[in-house]
């Protein structure tokens, strides 16, 4: 197929996308404002890149002349547009058709709530595109129920390469009794860093003064120096540490060193949970806040635990389950890998994505046939 790809460049899901669909054989065309340049140079070289001239959220009106113009020069056989609020705007004024609308998270769990005027405009952007695709069941129910839109959802889960995100080889190396829990997340109020690291600290009292047990927290953001000086504060600086940002081509590898991933996210807004899924396609059990992206990708008592959101008194009494049991850990992980090989391997999401194109395009013209 001819793909149209309309998205932030710079984004790892745009990279992870347009990389696999090209590796399958298609024809990528990937438009982007310019401010969201790819200035990594980790996008497949077969994929040609159209940077737009009007950069910020002027962008998303000013060039819809343009979008439509390069569109109609490509001539695809699909637009795939990511984003439904200023990405599905952009594409929703160039009126480009068969179009699919990918729903991403905060474009239907925060945009739509600053205002009617914000939840009208996102409404319009779906009801425009032929056709729409979440990434879990429970964005799509929130589509449905917040936004109004009763057509059919195609879910498309953004998986992970399971190749890239696997378990160590052999047996896990042992660390003489050593506990590491850690996570790979933004520094953000969202993200519930400080719940993490509070709970980490009722852990810690809780086991031996000799336990070798550690919390090792990857990321950057506004949060950093507060973080600090909560873990400060508690005496954490020996055994607690903020290593800031990793580069994705490492995250693996670090995922791979931890032995209990935790994610104490604080709002829906995390939509699907990938990182969950990343962890459990490396082996690593999970304990995560029970918002609706890890509802959906983590199966409670199973792959890992789930527990209520802002209760750091609930993610530690999960978190030392899981520090007294190594035997527990190994279970919830070799199914965790399970079921990721099952529901988010992401090659086979990609075919999934190929197929609901074809769909979009085949109802799209099956409405020009009727009139």
């Amino acid at each position: 197929m001819k793909i149209a790809f309309v998205s932030a460049a710079r984004s790892i899901h745009t990279v992870k996308w347009v990389n696999f669909l090209v590796k399958r054989g298609n024809e990528v065309r990937l438009y982007s404002l310019p401010d969201h340049e790819n200035t990594l140079g980790n996008i497949d070289p077969r994929v040609k890149i159209v940077y737009l001239k009007r950069e910020g959220f002027a962008g998303y009106f000013l060039n819809a002349g343009q979008l439509r113009r390069e569109i109609l020069s490509f001539s695809p056989d699909i637009v795939n547009s990511h984003y439904a609020s200023g990405y599905g705007t952009l594409t929703m004024l160039s009126r480009v058709h068969p179009l699919l609308l990918s729903v991403w998270g905060s474009d239907v769990y925060d945009f739509p709530m600053k205002s009617p005027a914000h939840k009208n405009l996102v409404r319009m952007n779906l009801e425009k595109a032929d056709a729409v695709a979440s990434t879990s069941r429970v964005m799509a129910d929130r589509v449905r129920r917040v936004l109004g839109y009763q057509k059919p959802i195609f879910i498309t889960p953004f998986g992970v390469d399971t190749s890239l995100f696997s378990p160590e080889e052999g047996e896990k190396e042992s660390r003489d009794g050593a506990v590491r829990f850690g996570t790979v997340k933004a520094l953000e109020d969202k993200y519930g860093m400080d719940y993490l690291i509070r709970a980490f600290a009722m852990v810690k009292k809780r086991l031996p003064e000799t336990a070798n047990v550690t919390l090792e927290i990857y990321g950057k953001g506004s949060r950093a120096e507060a973080l600090q000086s909560l873990i400060d504060s508690l005496g954490l600086s020996d055994c607690a540490h903020l290593r800031g940002a990793v580069p994705n081509t490492q995250v693996p590898e670090v995922i791979r060193e931890m032995d209990v991933f935790c994610l104490p996210s604080t709002l829906d807004s995390e939509s699907f949970g990938v990182s969950a899924v990343e962890a459990m396609a490396c082996g690593v059990p999970v304990v995560c806040s029970d918002v609706d992206g890890f509802r959906e990708t983590v199966e409670d008592g199973v792959t890992g635990f789930i527990v209520a959101r802002c209760n750091e008194k609930a993610l530690a009494e999960k978190m030392y389950d899981l520090a007294i049991n190594p035997q527990l850990c190994e279970i919830l992980g070799k199914a965790g890998r399970e079921r990721v090989l099952k529901l988010y391997d992401f090659s086979k999401n990609v075919e999934d994505m190929e197929d609901f194109y074809r769909r979009t395009i085949e109802m799209v013209h099956g409405r020009k046939e009727k009139l």
